[in-house]
């Protein structure tokens, strides 16, 4: 791993305060807690023992204090043994004396062990130690949650925990914690708008949000994180309503440097899709469609982030076999067997990276076109992972016709753009398809999880943490009942569940909250007599078969969320309303669905109306339809309501509105609804 001056500046600090306290301390007492670490310990070693002292003072009153393997052991206190056998010399001791079950191998990788045994000098010891620094990282962070009550989402949801005695610190049993089915489990930030807009600059994040979001991921065995809206995607530079949005958008190279030196410091891999439109050095997009033509110019574009740019701390290589400049798939302008060009470009880009990471991992994420390339022949060299892709909710539409001897892997959503104001919460297919996914294709070598907006995905970003690291042991019923009962009593725990299950039910066949507002603008370009107006796109007439296949889908979603908006309801009668999580995680969700289906509803009344007048000719159509106009300019407002008074927890202010929404689908607006007045009444003239 690079050291970079963030991280060594952090490890200094670490150590300075190690003396400071040492030093401060020279008659240890009963009441005191002290973590022995190895004196060569590692940044990302030392980060993980502080968050576990910081994780201590929350349920303990006594001072804590850090030292290394070469201070005298103190002859009082709680004392804590952290970290690996290759930098803690008095762990390499325990395990040499065999008090301790732990080395390299044992138990492997990313494994690590809790122990109670007796020091040299008589003192009992509590020993958390991992087999490598990650192994010792989950081994931390699984006591933190299991005995110290940590939740690892405690920024997010506002779970404090509870004092803790002396006993109960010590109150666990030995335990062998193993290293997970999946040794990569990758985070994407996709789609980041809400979590990027809502306080701050437009399209970044502030400081506080990312780095919370890498303090939950690490505790939940996510060992890397994927950037890509952070690079400067096209979207924001080039899009018309994102540039409406933020007109002098402009990447800021020094911040992304530092975001990622503190995924670093917090033991986190770099992966990077090597495309080629990010702000950060954009290649012109008629390049990207003719590979023959313009090879030199690809491969002076890769050369340029891995010499110009952070990029080059890129631990994971990605490249997906599709336009490297937009999403879509690749068309090429020269006649070109798209097969044939992707053999050799990944051929190509496997021999740049060698050059310059000889260590890196590489893997070819395959969507939908590329899972029919793979199908059909095509076929990057052998050490790269080949990764199949869900369709967006979490089951896959592709089956692998022939492994081809590739390591396989996963690229699964938590949420997706079509859900990403409101989650589709789906632990039961997470179940299934992942395990469908092992145990027919060896599926297991890599997961990347996409995690949109990562506050409303909370639960199904657990889910995938906790099947990647044992799926034998997953069962979904299981995951709910525990995952709701970390939050809220067992009677309202059973509200919760119920009603995301229903909240889930509501958005079968990929019907989440942003396709409703594409279905919403159909309603509304109907009604209005108007064509959907699409920047750079040729328009959509409107048209009452459109309108008509959303009918039927809307109604089955209102049956739904009416469900788990009662079940929701009967939950919150029961909690306590200081604490605002059931309210920002169950109920408000639903409410939000709930508000646009009702607006919807509306608007689809006054098309069913609309259509009785073309097919009869009788006004008296038209003008009822005109009648209900009051009642849907009553449900669009509810929707803003909810929206801009969005949680009860001021942290979370401004978090759903509509003014920094992403930029998907569009939004209903008065003036819509002021246009399908105008052609109503225009049309019983």
């Amino acid at each position: 791993m690079t050291t970079t001056p963030y991280i060594k500046n952090v490890a200094m600090t670490l150590c300075a305060i190690a003396l400071f306290l040492f030093f401060s301390c020279a008659k240890p007492n009963a009441n005191q807690y002290f973590l022995l670490i190895g004196s060569s310990a590692n940044p990302v070693e030392l980060e993980t023992i502080n968050d576990l002292k910081k994780d201590l003072s929350k349920v303990v009153t006594e001072d804590i204090f850090i030292l290394t393997d070469e201070d005298e052991v103190p002859t009082s206190g709680t004392i804590f043994v952290l970290g690996i056998t290759a930098s803690n010399a008095i762990l390499k001791e325990l395990a040499a004396d065999k008090k301790i079950t732990l080395s390299a191998e044992l138990p492997g990788s990313r494994g690590g062990i809790w122990a109670k045994t007796n020091l040299e000098n008589g003192q009992e010891a509590i020993v958390i130690g991992g087999s490598d620094v990650e192994g010792l990282q989950y081994a931390i962070y699984d006591y933190a949650k299991e005995i110290l009550g940590i939740d690892p989402f405690e920024y997010w949801t506002g779970k404090m925990p509870s004092a803790k005695s002396k006993t109960a610190i010590y109150d666990f049993k030995a335990k062998t914690i193993a290293p997970p089915k999946v040794p990569i489990l990758a985070y994407f930030e996709n789609d980041v708008d809400e979590l990027a807009n809502y306080r701050g600059k437009l399209l970044e994040y502030d400081w506080e949000s990312y780095t919370e979001m890498i303090n939950s991921l690490v505790r939940l065995r996510y060992n890397a994180i994927q950037f890509f809206d952070m690079l400067g995607r096209p979207e924001f530079y080039v899009r018309p309503e994102y540039k409406k949005l933020n007109p002098d958008y402009q990447i800021d190279i020094d911040y992304l440097d530092k975001m990622i030196d503190y995924a670093k410091l917090k033991g986190m891999k770099i992966q990077i899709d090597f495309e080629l439109g990010y702000q950060i050095h954009p290649m012109d997009e008629s390049k990207a469609e003719c590979w023959a033509t313009y090879k030199e110019d690809w491969i002076t574009a890769w050369k340029y982030y891995l010499e110009k740019t952070p990029l080059s701390k890129t631990d994971i290589y990605v490249l997906r076999p599709r336009n490297q400049v937009w999403d879509w798939e690749y068309k090429s302008s020269c006649g070109e067997s798209k097969i044939d060009v992707f053999n050799e470009v990944y051929e190509a880009f496997g021999a740049l990276v060698d050059q310059y990471n000889p260590k890196a991992i590489k893997v070819a994420i395959c969507y939908s076109d590329g899972m029919e390339m793979f199908n059909e022949g095509f076929s990057p060299p052998k050490d790269w992972t080949v990764v199949w892709s869900d369709h967006g909710f979490g089951t896959f539409d592709h089956e692998i016709k022939d492994t081809k001897g590739y390591d396989f892997g996963t690229y699964m959503h938590a949420g997706y753009w079509l859900n990403h104001t409101v989650h589709n919460p789906y632990p039961n297919l997470v179940e299934a398809a992942m395990k469908h996914m092992f145990d027919t294709y060896d599926a297991d070598k890599y997961c990347l999880v996409n995690g949109q907006n990562f506050r409303p995905f909370l639960l199904n970003l657990e889910a995938y943490s906790e099947v990647c690291y044992n799926p034998d042991s997953f069962t979904s019923d299981g995951f709910y009942k525990t995952w709701t009962e970390r939050y809220f009593s067992p009677d309202v725990a059973k509200h919760a569940v119920a009603s995301m299950q229903y909240l889930h039910k509501a958005q079968e066949g990929r019907k989440g909250y942003v396709e409703h507002l594409w279905e919403i603008r159909e309603a509304v370009s109907y009604l209005s007599n108007a064509p959907i107006v699409r920047p750079g796109k040729t328009p959509i007439p409107f048209d009452y078969e459109r309108v008509l296949g959303d009918l039927e889908n809307t109604a089955r979603t209102k049956s739904s969320l009416e469900k788990a908006f009662a079940e929701a309801e009967a939950g919150y009668e029961k909690v306590n309303k200081s604490d605002t999580f059931y309210h920002s995680y169950i109920l408000l969700p639903v409410q939000l669905y709930s508000d646009l289906i009702a607006f919807e509803t509306a608007l689809h009344k006054m098309a069913k109306l609309k259509r009785q007048y073309e097919t009869t000719k009788d006004k008296k159509f038209l003008a009822e339809a005109i009648t209900i106009l009051p009642e849907a300019k009553n449900k669009l407002k509810i929707v803003f309501n909810h929206r801009s008074s969005g949680d009860l927890d001021d942290k979370w202010k401004d978090w759903y509105s509509i003014a920094i929404r992403r930029q998907n689908n569009g939004f209903p607006t008065y003036e819509m609804l002021d246009a399908i007045e105008a052609n109503l009444k225009n049309m019983t003239l």
